[in-house]
């Protein structure tokens, strides 16, 4: 059975750690039989890569992991709702299900300012929820922003 809560600390964990380093706090796991295969955390700053955000980076990890570019019956946890770029890398790997702790009301791209995991159009469909642990993913990137302004 899945422990979502579990799973979202390990991202907040490395959300924390973008933040240490000076990026946005976005952490991400990918999960596979109760095994993290993925991780990844902010980093377009520091790689100068537009690209480098948390799922994109797990997902690459995981890949080469898996050895393997679709990672069906595995879980995404991310502390924020993914953008559309993400989204999109996300069904194309062919991730299950995504689980998410807070939501991005301008750019996320799961149900907030769009819904890219529901378009009939798309093979893939992705399970989708969120919520877990989101007060903490929230206050972090709260403070996060506090701080730089």
């Amino acid at each position: 059975m899945f422990n979502d809560e579990y799973w979202m600390r390990q991202a907040l964990v490395l959300a924390q750690r973008a933040e240490q380093q000076g990026e946005v706090p976005v952490g991400a796991v990918i999960v596979l039989d109760n095994t993290i295969i993925g991780a990844g955390w902010n980093q377009p700053i520091s790689q100068n890569d537009p690209t480098a955000h948390a799922e994109i980076i797990a997902l690459r990890a995981a890949c080469l992991q898996q050895q393997n570019y679709r990672l069906p019956n595995s879980t995404m946890y991310i502390t924020l709702e993914p953008c559309v770029m993400c989204a999109g890398a996300i069904i194309h790997a062919r991730i299950e299900r995504v689980v998410y702790a807070t939501a991005e009301p301008k750019t996320g791209a799961a149900g907030s300012g769009f819904d890219i995991f529901s378009q009939p159009r798309l093979n893939h469909r992705v399970q989708c929820e969120h919520g877990v642990l989101a007060s903490e993913s929230s206050e972090l990137l709260k403070t996060f922003f506090r701080a730089k302004r």
